[in-house]
């Protein structure tokens, strides 16, 4: 499975991004995809999560603010962030978890989401 992220930049507090990550490959084999971030000189944590069966969860900080959404016929993933603070910025990484459990997670290459004024 390959994971192809994009849609980061530089936005105003407040303001809005969507990202976007399409997957590729062996697409069968996926239960769920998710965002990550990684801020500098902090782990990377979980942002916002959905299942095979739509079930979505998400991090405390981004709650009402963050909406995950997929498009299964375009093998696609979104995420809409509004009302953005500083402390969103961050790399946010596309990830994707396999129904075997054995297998490891997928993980696309980052895409940079920056909010300063």
């Amino acid at each position: 499975v390959q994971l192809q992220a994009s849609g980061g930049g530089l936005v105003q507090p407040g303001g809005s991004l969507r990202l976007s990550c399409a997957a590729s490959g062996d697409i069968f084999e996926i239960d769920a995809m998710g965002w990550y971030r990684q801020a500098p000189g902090r782990q990377r944590e979980l942002v916002a999560r959905i299942d095979s069966a739509g079930r979505t969860n998400y991090a405390d900080a981004v709650k009402g603010r963050f909406t995950i959404s997929e498009d299964n016929a375009k093998n696609m993933v979104f995420l809409q962030m509004n009302s953005l603070k500083p402390e969103d910025t961050a790399v946010y990484y596309c990830n994707a978890d396999p129904y075997d459990s054995r297998v490891a997670s997928y993980w696309g290459q980052g895409t940079l989401v920056t909010v300063s004024s």
